[in-house]
């Protein structure tokens, strides 16, 4: 039997959660340390994933399958394909540096003497590493019952990040801050968990006709997708369409799209910049994700048939994220309704059902979730040295923080997809894919670039550059720990920007078998006759 990598990088954060969680009140510290290499030795192993990944091999590689709920056909299966190793890779990448930056978020507050029988800050790390095992069981999950258990488990630990460990800057008084924070948790918990109890009478459904039809009822996507490619199982049309809104509503409202979206402000709003980073950078992929590897390989039909409404959402998400973002006040809102519109590209690239387009939605998945983490985690440190989220609260801090008001920059440059950085080509490959197929709405997406110049640009020049305020004009620059967590994801979207060569070698071939899942295949370029 060969070593069970991919569950033992799943539950090595499960554990160091556990052990995180089990150091005594008074060694703060301690917790800190553990936690911090415990994330560090998963990112070691997701790093052997990606290493033993063969991108010209099998389907699904590493995989694992054990009898789980023998009576109801529900095993442990797990799986890779290489949208599943970069969005593991990029999982076990970002954890480190949320806890990096998080260091002093879930210390007692200054002025209160802290209780030695309670420990927030070994809670703090051990709910973050708990949501990492998740997050990458849910990435390696291929039977479709084990990712609908850690789909939903995950909830859990974000509901206690976001209401019990909330942002502290502002200048409300604590118990309105308690009031806003607890309204953020449990709107985030009911839109996710009716979207997951839609979802879940969806794979009870997707249980009944493989029982009926296979004699046997399995909730093994590889055996279900194989049976539907065969011919021994089909669906009646409106079955098929109906289990497929079930799946892909818990998704859309995971992603998040619009109009199932208005959770993600909230959620980001009141949350530590970390948990921000760990909400719309790891937690929301598992939902364009499962798109792509359940939506469209067990609904292949049903995909196609919702192809037009949901590239309309897309679109929609994309303009309307963007303007709302341009209105805002508070810079982590402003952040929030930029990834809303981010989402809607990931989406569009999706189903616009191109090889480009798909690779670009991958793509846009892993460099979004480095140019968000950037930007937010910098963000967070100019929030808590001012102590205030509004951006009309700053102005000439590139003059006393210029290191800080450069990696804002960079990152701003990168959320809006400047030529060079990492994002540029996501969403490139998903425009163009976008209008081979469907060229009215690579038109319209189009205007979401514009609109990202107008909402970043602005929010530089608002904080940034100007007069200095009074209030910044003793702010440190960023040190050493902050640029440790920094400096690498800057390398990163530089890097990616000019050579994304090492992830679309892994992507583009799974990208190819989704595609082959729903029949699709690029589109024959328009060549004219000559004259």
């Amino acid at each position: 039997m060969s070593f069970p990598l991919l569950t033992a990088v799943a539950a090595l954060p499960a554990i160091g959660a556990v052990a995180t969680a089990a150091v005594p009140a008074a060694r703060r510290t301690a917790a800190k340390w553990l936690a911090l290499a415990v994330s560090l030795a998963t990112l070691v192993l997701a790093a052997v994933v990606a290493f033993r990944f063969d991108p010209g091999g099998d389907r699904y590689q590493l995989t694992e399958s054990h009898a789980w709920i023998a009576d109801f056909g529900v095993r442990y299966e797990l799986g890779v394909d290489g949208i599943g190793v970069a969005l593991i890779a990029l999982t076990a990448l970002l954890v480190p540096f949320v806890v990096l930056a998080g260091w002093h978020d879930a210390d007692p507050l200054e002025g209160r003497t802290p209780d030695r029988r309670w420990r927030p800050t070994q809670g703090f790390f051990a709910l973050i590493l708990a949501v990492e095992a998740m997050v990458i069981i849910s990435f390696a999950a291929t039977d479709v019952f084990l990712f609908y258990v850690f789909f939903e488990a995950m909830l859990i630990p974000m509901y206690f990040l976001i209401g019990g460990f909330g942002d502290r800057a502002g200048t409300r008084d604590e118990d309105e801050a308690a009031k806003q924070r607890s309204y953020a948790a449990v709107k985030f918990l009911l839109y996710n968990l009716a979207g997951g109890l839609i979802m879940l009478a969806a794979v009870i459904g997707l249980y009944a006709v493989t029982a009926d039809q296979l004699g046997e009822g399995t909730f093994s996507l590889q055996a279900i997708v194989e049976a539907r490619q065969s011919g021994e199982l089909t669906m009646a049309q409106n079955t098929e369409r109906l289990l497929f809104l079930g799946f892909f509503l818990a998704f859309a409202v995971k992603a998040p799209l619009w109009p199932l979206h208005t959770w993600l402000p909230n959620a980001m709003g009141e949350s530590t910049a970390p948990v921000a980073v760990l909400i719309t950078a790891v937690v929301d992929k598992v939902g364009t994700f499962a798109m792509l590897r359940f939506c469209l390989g067990l609904f292949p039909e049903a995909s196609a048939w919702a192809t037009p409404v949901v590239l309309a959402l897309a679109l929609v998400s994309i303009i309307y994220g963007a303007l709302l973002a341009i209105g805002q006040r508070d810079i982590k809102r402003l952040i929030a309704y930029a990834s809303i519109s981010h989402f809607g590209f990931i989406i569009l690239g999706i189903f616009a059902m191109t090889s480009q387009g798909q690779g670009g939605a991958t793509l846009y998945m892993v460099n979004h979730g480095i140019s968000t983490a950037a930007l937010m985690l910098v963000a967070g440190f100019l929030i808590s040295r001012r102590g205030s989220r509004l951006i009309a609260d700053y102005g000439g801090v590139q003059k006393v923080a210029p290191v800080l008001a450069g990696t804002f920059l960079i990152g701003g440059l990168a959320t809006l997809s400047l030529p060079g950085l990492a994002p540029f080509v996501s969403e490139f490959l998903v425009l163009v894919g976008t209008f081979t197929r469907y060229p009215a709405a690579g038109i319209v997406a189009t205007f979401g670039i514009v609109l990202a110049a107008l909402y970043v640009l602005v929010l530089y020049q608002r904080t940034m550059t100007g007069p200095v305020r009074p209030e910044v004009e003793r702010m440190p620059d960023l040190r050493k720990r902050e640029l440790a967590v920094v400096a690498p994801l800057i390398v990163l979207l530089v890097f990616l920007g000019v050579f994304p060569k090492p992830l679309t070698d892994i992507v583009n071939p799974a990208v190819e078998h989704t595609l082959s899942d729903v029949q699709k295949t690029d589109p024959d370029p328009e060549v004219e006759a000559a004259k």
